[in-house]
């Protein structure tokens, strides 16, 4: 049976059960501030869980894409060494919310897997929760029970907490879970030792294949449990193991799901998959990275250097190393393999195939860049071999230097160390580690307390789309501890104030009741809450407050909300169809906005995208906002969806023009395109490999700039004392000035020529060796290149060390012959680093010409001095 048809027919079976077949939501989580990536297939519904939102259907099934390599479920460090682990994956799941719950979940999973897929019965093990006395929980005997219906009890076995109670992070729901195992070992192992004994040993073919949660509590931040106001059914298994027992492997990497990857990378690096354990894991780290990088594009993210972007391109560079080190692929190769995942993900994630050629160039720029970077690193190890040929170890401070400025990982480093005969000080690594973990983790926000429950109800209702003033009551609070102070969260029955999302930032304003106002400093959204921030918690939360928006804020920031759509048309109009929305930042002052482009745009495409929203803009063109449109329907009218937005089965249409801009948003907006004023782009430039940003400006700010400008020109005609033609006087000017340059240039040769002979004049002749040690002054440190290798053209056996001030701050060079280097043992670099000491600074270069740069002019006596020491 093959993958396809693996995933088809676990969909088929729920579907037949009464459950909504629902997409996967986007692998990059937003609008939850306690998850950086989806890893688990109750992400998207754990509103339902907690009651703060009413599923729309009782039951549900789906394919998720999860990726685990990030705080509590991180697999990252077994990916590739292991055959079973992954940090991209997909979880079949099935759930229930509040519908059924043990006996349905238990009995559906035996005959899906007996009777569907036709796994032996004989190699399957159930673990049951085995109670926890922390927290107050006794044995799990109903599950045990139900189990005993379908399978022997000796293949029943009790386990720990850590083992099956399952928890999505430190807060959330939970519950005790019933896991299936499966023993995927040959006859002859089977018989020397029982699969009952291996069952969570780590054994790579003894392996969970499903885990069956029984969702019953909520963990608060306290640490307590509080039972959930009904118990849910959300199970788990995992695709590729499934994959894996199904087909009868011993790797998830043999099945059809990696193989066409691995035999890719294995023909390209001319090697045969399964003859080498290190050829072997690096071909299976770079199959299972693609994935993640490349779903994680598609959903939106783009590797960088900070939060969910780091750890993507920690990830695809982690791929490269592999690629590097044990392959021997010294130049982009990742990025062919999207071809690859297109053709095998076609039909269940076309996201892929949508942004084939996007997600392609991302990875290819991703990969040239770290490839510098990797040769780079290696520069410097080879130079920190050079310099300590004493004590023969890499000192952790420089490991570490390696690791946390050019991404060297530390093995890479251990490694190229041993080849030299030299150690790395593993412990000194460790230490700096650590103090970069600890202040990583000084620097994360907050300490969240428990929610604390002033009024029943839990769903919010946003009110800001036609009023902005409300009346509410508080529904929940929490206080927030964060390094800048206390914050307080609140959450309403109603609302005017809009949470930031799609880009736009969140309402301000404040509330009031009995005379007393607090401030709204912020509005965002968790999960589907929507929650306001205040630097105080009113007096009495049990109130009636009135809400009022800051109108001014919220008014520029729909003119440059509605802008953004108008701007995105424009783009698709002139660049092209392949024009798709990558982020966006939406505020009272600017509006940003990222998209899919492979060049930077010319001067008159950034004219030409401008005049178009500007008339649109005069069109007065009047909104068309649609609620609870059918999602179908809504892309039947051409709406834009964006990629990587997780959409319900109704969602809000804007339309400024059907035949111009239909977007799905549940934004803010003008009521008519006329409100805007005027748009001016501020500046065009590049985000990532093939994304293009542009900056904006509407209404007052707009304004500002022109007028600015205008006072610039006004300057500027002034101090040219009012020409006819402005162009024309500046142009002069230019000319004049670049003559000028160029005179100069040849003053400045011509001194530096005479420099030149007076120092060949100067030169000692020691021991055959022309040795040319001064201090001088130069204009820049070209001319102190320039004399240096005119010096080494023009002399035979030279020894020279040359000292200059230039623009105030010490600069040396130098140079030695050939022969000097052969016959005497000398090396620029060697000598450079000694005299630099001497001017507070460092350099480098090459064992015949060095240069360093330092603080200390006074020193440049002393570094001349120095230099006729070593000299003698």
């Amino acid at each position: 049976m093959q993958a396809q048809e693996i995933r088809r027919k676990f969909l088929e079976f729920f579907k037949e059960k009464q459950h909504e077949i629902v997409p996967s939501a986007p692998l990059v989580v937003k609008n939850d501030p306690t998850l950086m990536f989806t890893n688990a297939g109750m992400n998207q519904f754990k509103d339902f869980f907690l009651g703060t939102k009413t599923p729309i259907y009782r039951r549900a099934a789906d394919t998720q894409k999860c990726l685990r390599v990030s705080g509590k479920h991180n697999d990252l460090e077994e990916v590739g060494i292991d055959t079973y682990h992954h940090t991209m994956f997909e979880m079949l799941g099935n759930w229930s919310f509040g519908d059924y719950f043990k006996e349905e979940a238990i009995k559906w999973a035996w005959e899906l897997l007996t009777e569907v897929y036709h796994l032996p019965k004989d190699r399957l093990y159930v673990t049951v929760f085995e109670g926890d006395d922390n927290d107050g929980l006794a044995a799990d005997s109903e599950a045990a029970n139900i189990w005993k219906k379908y399978i022997e009890e000796d293949r029943i076995i009790l386990a720990s907490k850590k083992d099956n109670f399952w928890e999505m992070g430190e807060t959330g729901p939970c519950g005790p879970c019933s896991e299936i195992h499966i023993d995927l070992r040959s006859e002859e192992d089977l018989a020397k030792k029982g699969g009952k004994d291996l069952v969570n040993q780590d054994d790579p073919l003894v392996v969970e294949i499903w885990n069956l949660v029984f969702i019953q509590f909520n963990r608060m931040a306290s640490g307590k449990l509080e039972k959930l106001p009904a118990a849910h059914i959300d199970t788990g298994m995992g695709f590729e193991r499934l994959a894996m027992a199904i087909q009868k492997k011993k790797s998830n990497y043999d099945t059809d799901v990696f193989q066409p990857l691995i035999q890719f990378i294995a023909g390209k690096a001319g090697v045969t998959y399964g003859n080498d354990q290190k050829t072997d894991i690096a071909i299976r780290v770079i199959s299972d990275h693609v994935r993640a990088v490349s779903f994680a594009i598609a959903d939106g993210q783009l590797p960088s250097n900070n939060k969910a972007g780091y750890v993507i391109r920690r990830i695809l560079r982690r791929a490269v190393r592999y690629g590097y080190t044990f392959l021997g692929f010294k130049a982009p190769f990742i990025n062919e393999m999207v071809a690859v995942l297109t053709e095998q993900f076609a039909d269940v994630f076309p996201e892929i195939k949508e942004q084939e050629e996007f997600i392609s160039n991302v990875i290819l720029n991703e990969e040239a860049t770290f490839l510098k970077t990797l040769e780079n690193g290696l520069s410097i190890l080879n130079d920190l071999i050079q310099k300590n040929t004493g004590d023969k170890v890499i000192k952790g401070e420089n490991a570490f230097e390696l690791y946390d400025t050019f991404g060297f990982p530390y093995d890479l480093t251990a490694l190229i160390a041993r080849e030299n005969g030299f150690d790395v000080d593993e412990a000194g690594f460790k230490v700096e580690l650590e103090k970069q973990k600890t202040r990583s983790r000084n620097a994360q926000v907050s300490e969240k307390g428990d929610w604390i429950i002033v009024n029943d109800g839990d769903s919010v209702e946003f009110v800001g789309y036609e009023f902005l003033a409300s009346e509410a009551k508080i529904l929940r609070y929490r206080e927030l501890k964060e390094k800048k102070g206390t914050v307080y969260q609140l959450v309403l029955d109603n609302t005017p104030f809009y949470a930031e999302s799609g880009g736009q930032v969140g309402d301000i304003g404040y509330i009031e009741s009995d005379g007393e106002k607090v401030s709204i400093i912020d509005t965002k959204k968790e999960n589907d809450l929507i929650v306001h921030f205040t630097k105080k918690l009113p007096s009495n939360p049990e109130a009636t407050f009135k809400c009022v928006v800051n109108v001014n804020k919220r008014k520029l920031t729909e003119n440059n909300h509605s802008a953004t759509h108008l701007l995105h048309a424009a783009l698709k109009r002139v660049l092209g169809e392949h024009v798709q929305q990558k982020g966006s930042l939406v505020n009272e002052k600017v509006l940003r906005f990222d998209f899919s482009h492979y060049a930077k745009m010319t001067d008159e495409e950034i004219a030409e995208v401008e005049k178009i929203v500007n008339q649109k803009i005069r069109e007065n063109i009047s909104l068309d906002e649609k609620r609870n449109v059918p999602i179908e329907a809504a892309k039947g009218m051409g709406a834009t969806a964006l990629f990587g937005e997780k959409y319900g089965d109704f969602v809000r249409v804007i339309t400024f023009d059907k035949e111009y801009s239909i977007e799905l948003c549940g934004g803010t907006h003008v009521p008519a395109t006329g409100k805007i004023g005027f748009l001016k782009i501020v500046s065009e430039s590049s985000v990532a490999a093939g994304v293009r940003r542009i900056e904006a400006v509407t209404a007052d700010e707009a304004e500002a700039l022109v007028n600015a400008n205008e006072q610039v020109l006004k300057q500027l005609d002034e101090i040219l004392k009012n020409p006819k033609d402005l162009n024309k006087a500046v142009s002069s000017l230019l000319d004049e000035r670049n003559q000028m340059q160029k005179e100069l240039e040849k003053f400045r040769q011509k001194e530096i020529n005479q420099l030149k002979d007076t120092l060949v004049q100067k030169g000692e002749d020691i021991s055959g060796i022309t040795a040319i040690i001064s201090k001088v002054s130069l204009p820049n440190a070209d001319a102190l290149r320039k004399l240096s290798f005119d010096l080494k053209n023009k002399v035979n056996s030279l020894f020279m060390v040359i000292a200059a001030e230039i623009e105030g701050k010490p600069q040396i060079a130098v140079m030695l012959s050939e022969d000097v280097i052969e016959n005497k043992g000398l090396d620029a670099v060697k000598i450079i680093r000694e005299l630099a000491r001497e001017i507070k600074g460092g350099g480098g270069g090459q064992p015949f010409y060095a240069t360093a740069g330092g603080k200390d002019v006074s020193g440049l006596d002393n570094v001349v001095a120095k230099a006729k020491d070593f000299l003698n």
